[in-house]
């Protein structure tokens, strides 16, 4: 049945091996076409729906005596309940923006799980965190061009480039991340960022 969410949410969590166990700040996921187009990092929620969305999410690891890095994804409706709407057992978009965020990011926690060794610190390393999604405009080179040094030369934007050799429309071919205070700025920043970017034929 349709649940009448008004919001996603999403939750990364480390285990390793030997039980220890980081779980990353409660996010919001903003989607546009059915594909992620922003996460918002801490979620604008109340400190009570974070936290029970956070033990949610570790309680559907569990569950499968998940190791390693999880992402697991959840709807709120009006009423701040919480469902499980997916879950990832790797690393996952909705966690890219700890690369800059957090002091260990979902990457380096991940091989730290699956090796037992001591998991890394995840707090923020600024108030908030947006990351935004490169998608494909249509078919063309997986490079954007001129684009590429236009993207860099925007203070405090993060551009990350997948490698990938060809554009397909929607296909995700990279994201920005902006740290700052406030979430409007980020925002503003990785769309500025975002608006140098063009990966199709005339890119």
């Amino acid at each position: 049945a349709f649940f009448p969410f008004a919001r996603e949410l999403a939750v990364m969590v480390a285990t390793s091996r030997s039980g220890a166990r980081k779980v990353y700040p409660t996010v919001e996921t903003v989607q546009k076409d059915h594909i992620c187009h922003e996460t918002l990092c801490p979620a604008p929620v109340d400190s009570v729906v974070a936290a029970q969305a956070a033990e949610l999410a570790v309680r559907s690891v569990d569950a499968f005596g998940g190791i390693g890095v999880f992402g697991v994804e959840l709807f709120q409706d009006p009423d701040d309940r919480l469902v499980v709407n997916e879950m990832a057992p790797r690393v996952h978009n909705s966690g890219h923006y700890t690369i800059e965020a957090c002091a260990c990011s979902q990457f380096e926690n991940h091989i730290r799980s699956l090796l037992d060794w001591p998991l890394g610190e995840v707090d923020l390393r600024a108030p908030v965190a947006v990351m935004r999604n490169l998608l494909g405009d249509g078919s063309g080179p997986g490079f954007p061009g001129a684009g590429w040094g236009l993207a860099l030369a925007e203070p405090g934007v993060a551009v990350h480039l997948y490698g990938k050799k060809e554009s397909r429309l929607g296909r995700k071919m990279g994201h920005l991340t902006a740290l700052g205070t406030d979430v409007d700025q980020a925002k503003r920043q990785v769309e500025k960022a975002a608006s140098k970017l063009s990966f199709c034929v005339d890119g």
